[in-house]
C-alpha cells in the first residue's frame, strides 16, 4: 500500500492547490459551483462580491471556476452577503481539508483512527509535536525552496493532524527521538527552546509518553530509519515511513512484525519516559 507527497491562511485569503490531487480538485469545483450559484441569485458579478467582501474580482473568479481553496473568512463574508443562510460558510471544513496535501489528508485520516501510535524519528522532531515555528523552519529549507504559500499550506496541515491528541476517549502515544534532534539547531536557538518546551508539555499528558534514544549507545536498533506504526481501532496495524520524495504505508504481516520488534528494541535501548524529559529539560536549559 503506497502513498505520495509531503500551512495559516496566505496573505490574499484563497491558497492553490495540488492539480494532481483529483479528491481537492473535486471539493474545490464543488465550492466553486455553490458560490456562483448564490452569486447568480443575489444578481451579484464577480467584481461586485469582490468589492462586498473584501476580495479581488480575480480571486472571487478563482473561486467560482475551483482553482483556489476559499479561506474561513472568505466563505463567511460571502455567506453573509449573499443572505446564503450557512449554505456557503458550512463549507468552510470541506474547503479546509481541501488545501492540505493529499499525503497529508491520507495521514491524518489513519491517525485518526488509530488508537495507539508509536514513532520513532532519527533525524527531526516529529510532525505531531511540532511547535509551528519548527515546522515552518522544516518547510522553509527545503530545497528547491517552497513559495511563502506553500510553506504556510504545509504548516497548517501539518498543526491539524494535531487534533489527534484531543480526540475522546483518549489515544496513546509513544515517541522516541534521537538525541541530536533535541541539539540540532533548526530555525535557531528561540524556536528550539519553543520545540522543547513544547515536548515538555506533551510529554506530561498521562497517554503520551516521550523517550530520548542517547546518542552514546553502542547498540542501536533503529540505525535503518524513522518510522511509525499505528493500531487501527479494528485491531489492524499500519506503518509508515519516508524519505525524501518516498512516502509508504505498509500492512503486510511480516513487515509490521519486523517493525514491532524494531520498535519494541528501540524503546528498551532508549531512556526511561521519566528520565527523557528530565534529560530534555537539562538540553532545555543548555539551549
Amino acid at each position: 500500500m503506497g502513498v505520495t507527497g509531503q500551512g495559516p491562511q496566505g496573505g490574499d485569503g484563497v491558497e492553490p492547490y495540488d492539480g494532481d490531487d483529483e479528491e481537492s480538485a473535486a471539493v474545490l469545483r464543488t465550492i466553486g459551483r455553490v458560490v456562483k450559484t448564490c452569486c447568480e441569485r443575489k444578481g451579484l458579478t464577480q467584481a461586485e462580491l469582490g468589492t462586498a467582501i473584501g476580495y479581488s474580482e480575480e480571486q472571487v473568479s478563482s473561486v467560482e471556476r475551483g482553482r483556489r481553496a476559499p479561506s474561513e473568512a472568505f466563505l463567511e463574508k460571502a455567506d453573509r452577503v449573499m443572505e446564503a443562510g450557512g449554505l456557503i460558510a458550512g463549507l468552510k471544513k470541506d474547503a479546509e481539508e481541501a488545501r492540505y496535501p493529499k499525503k497529508v489528508r491520507d495521514l491524518a485520516k489513519l491517525e485518526g483512527k488509530a488508537v495507539e501510535l508509536c514513532a520513532y524519528a532519527n533525524s527531526v522532531i516529529h510532525g505531531l509535536v511540532q511547535t509551528p515555528e519548527y515546522a515552518g523552519a522544516l518547510y522553509g529549507m527545503r530545497r528547491p525552496p517552497f513559495t511563502e504559500e506553500e510553506i504556510e499550506r504545509h504548516v497548517v496541515a501539518r498543526l491539524a493532524r494535531q487534533k489527534v491528541f484531543d480526540r475522546q476517549p483518549p489515544r496513546v502515544f509513544s515517541f522516541v527521538q534521537e538525541e541530536v534532534t533535541l541539539r540540532r539547531p533548526l530555525g535557531g536557538r528561540m524556536v528550539m527552546r519553543k520545540q522543547l518546551e513544547r515536548l515538555l508539555e506533551v510529554g506530561q499528558r498521562r497517554n503520551v509518553e516521550i523517550q530520548v534514544m542517547p546518542t552514546d549507545r553502542e547498540d542501536h536498533a533503529g540505525l535503518a530509519g524513522s518510522f511509525q506504526l499505528l493500531r487501527l481501532e479494528k485491531g489492524d496495524t499500519v506503518g509508515h515511513n519516508e524519505s525524501h520524495l518516498i512516502s509508504r504505508l505498509f500492512s503486510h504481516p511480516k513487515e509490521i512484525q519486523l517493525f514491532e520488534i524494531h520498535y519494541g528494541i528501540i524503546r528498551a535501548q532508549a531512556l526511561t519516559p521519566s528520565e527523557s524529559l528530565a534529560f530534555i529539560e537539562k538540553v532545555l536549559g543548555e539551549t
